[in-house]
């Protein structure tokens, strides 16, 4: 693990008799894409507003870059190397690409070259276009080059890819991927499965304002997400009926793949010779957990595309 840039210690967020951040307990290390993953209303955005110093906490102890988040001097230490996308970014529409960015740095006593931000997010071909021009996925480039534009240590980015359609948010996705390999720590909040295990070097899994599990997407798969599956296409329930004799987890879905669920490669491999001894010649895939097999293990529920928990 590399330095320890936040700590958060049994950090509390009350408003009146909500319990908005449970006594949570985590740290984000240097150089890592750490990232919060739950549904809506889970405390996500409340965590990073009170790291962000924009939000006080209730109690409990916080630390972003060794400054505490309770006292007015350390506040503007963090704010002065801190980076922050906010769920609903929003720069001035007359403005163009550049002039957006630049007021944003213009803001610091330092920053990095303008042209050298566009260049970094690939924006130099909209550099002159106006922001009320742009679609959700260059607005949101945008709102990253914002926030990197002070050359921050760490970059908060609070669902930076909510209603985006499937290719803007992987445009996204590479914007992030890059900004790790600038070294960059960025802390992530997102509901979007595939992206925490896609971007993330560790998953801190929240709902109900507590985290329920915390640790690298392989990990969490290990522990939580269950067996893997060998999906024999098209198989029928003579087959099943026959792998039921030999193997204790088989079963038949509703398409009429005949479903394995398989321990280790060993099972594997007597799995495929049992197959080949009864001349079947059918499609066969492995299917492998998954973070979003984690979390319905964990919560008992799934997040829908809209953030909800169900």
């Amino acid at each position: 693990m590399g330095k320890t840039v936040v700590e958060a210690d049994s950090l509390v967020k009350r408003y009146g008799q909500l319990m908005a951040v449970d006594h949570i307990s985590f740290e984000v290390y240097e150089g890592e894409v750490f990232a919060f993953l739950g549904p809506n209303g889970a405390g996500k955005t409340t965590t990073v507003e009170i790291l962000e110093c924009l939000r006080p906490l209730t109690s409990g102890n916080a630390r972003v870059l060794g400054y505490d988040v309770t006292r007015s001097e350390d506040v503007k230490e963090i704010k002065k190397r801190i980076g922050v996308l906010p769920q609903e970014f929003c720069a001035l529409d007359k403005l163009t690409v550049k002039e957006n960015i630049a007021l944003i740095g213009d803001m610091y006593d330092r920053h990095l070259d303008i042209d050298e931000v566009i260049a970094l997010l690939d924006l130099k071909d909209k550099v002159n276009e106006k922001f009320e021009n742009l679609s959700g996925g260059l607005k949101q480039r945008v709102g990253v080059a914002a926030a990197l534009v002070s050359d921050p240590q760490l970059i908060f980015l609070d669902e930076p890819t909510t209603g985006l359609d499937p290719k803007a948010r992987r445009d996204v996705w590479a914007v992030i991927a890059n900004l790790k390999r600038l070294g960059k720590t960025v802390f992530l909040t997102t509901h979007y499965m595939e992206e925490a295990q896609v971007l993330a070097d560790r998953v801190a899994i929240i709902n109900k304002g507590k985290i329920a599990a915390i640790g690298a997407p392989q990990e969490l798969i290990s522990q939580y997400g269950g067996l893997k599956i060998l999906k024999i296409r098209g198989g029928d329930k003579a087959l099943a009926s026959l792998l039921q004799k030999k193997y204790d987890k088989v079963s038949l879905n509703g398409n009429g793949d005949v479903l394995v669920k398989i321990d280790d490669v060993d099972e594997f491999w007597r799995v495929m010779a049992t197959l080949a001894e009864l001349k079947i010649n059918k499609d066969v895939e492995i299917q492998t957990p998954t973070i979003e097999d984690v979390f319905l293990k964990i919560t008992g529920g799934i997040i829908t595309e809209e953030g909800e928990l169900k």
